[in-house]
């Protein structure tokens, strides 16, 4: 809708995972890095964790974008599954067939894995959301890596999830999971305006932008405070706010649009609660009136709040 009046050729900020738009912070990077270092390395384990909208499934889906077509991936978003639905995706996925039996399923998966590692030929295994998984879910998961030879993983596995997931294989109960787990990395949310002003820059030029300053600073400044540094809060405030600006006219995106799209979405910092959308906040007002003060001052001085103003202090010897 608003595309068209500030120079975009697409939105910029849609809330989908499009691994088109993926910024790379130096936390993205890392996480990035480690994936790739643990896929090939046959690492084994690989356990990614962040908070909601950091960009967990943007970074798996670039990644499964450019992995070799030699790699076989198996990627499963849904983590609400029981035991022999979580095996009939991995045998859908993977292109396991005839077996009707849990048993024969992991034969011929075994047989299948061993074919591909023996061709030097890797194959991944990556759960998304994977905090929802059930104990028995995670139980089997860890009888997966058990699939190996002698120098390496014949599957790499890759749980990704909400810092929850951390929780969850540090329970006692799956100590032996917690002990086969590789590596562990967090991607973490934008650090500071900086880096936030460059993130709103990249998805713009993505998007084909004519201009970058669309948004002001002092409305950069706002959106991080308000997002917290999460591109999922900072995609939402960006989407609605263009939105209000075109249905507005306005071609530059100030900080009263911000607070006026964050007061609607509740996303206004803990202390502008309350505060009109563009007001400032005001001095506490006087408890007593003019006439009120200088009575009450009277009373407890003897003379009256301008005669004390104007009488200079009597210094005091030290004795």
């Amino acid at each position: 809708m608003y595309a068209e009046f500030y120079g975009l050729k697409e939105l910029p900020f849609a809330l989908t995972p499009d691994p088109r738009f993926i910024y790379f912070t130096p936390s993205h990077t890392e996480v990035m890095a480690n994936l790739h270092y643990g896929i090939e390395s046959g690492k084994g384990l690989v356990v990614v964790t962040g908070e909601v909208g950091t960009g967990k499934t943007t970074i798996l889906r670039w990644m499964m974008q450019r992995l070799d077509r030699t790699v076989l991936v198996a990627y499963i978003f849904n983590p609400r599954l029981s035991v022999p639905e979580f095996y009939q995706h991995v045998a859908t996925l993977l292109d396991v067939q005839k077996w009707e039996t849990k048993s024969e399923l992991l034969m011929e998966l075994g047989r299948a894995l061993e074919s591909r590692h023996s061709r030097g030929l890797r194959t991944v295994l990556i759960i998304d959301e994977a905090q929802g998984l059930s104990p028995h879910v995670l139980e089997e998961i860890r009888l997966l890596s058990n699939f190996e030879s002698d120098t390496a993983k014949q599957l790499q596995i890759v749980l990704t999830g909400q810092p929850e997931l951390r929780e969850v294989i540090n329970n006692p109960d799956l100590r032996q999971l917690k002990q086969r787990v590789a590596l562990r990395c967090i991607i973490k949310p934008l650090p500071n305006i900086e880096e936030t002003d460059r993130y709103i820059t990249s998805r713009l030029l993505v998007a084909g932008a004519e201009r970058t300053d669309i948004f002001s600073a002092s409305a950069v400044d706002f959106i991080f405070r308000c997002s917290e540094g999460i591109p999922r809060n900072i995609n939402n405030l960006c989407d609605n706010a263009l939105l209000a600006g075109y249905a507005a006219g306005e071609l530059s995106i100030d900080r009263a649009v911000i607070e006026e799209v964050a007061e609607t979405f509740d996303m206004l910092p803990s202390g502008s609660r309350g505060i009109q959308p563009g007001a400032e906040r005001e001095s506490p007002a006087s408890v007593f009136s003019t006439a009120g003060r200088a009575e009450l001052w009277a009373a407890g001085t003897g003379k009256s709040e301008a005669e004390t103003e104007t009488v200079a202090p009597v210094p005091v010897e030290q004795g």
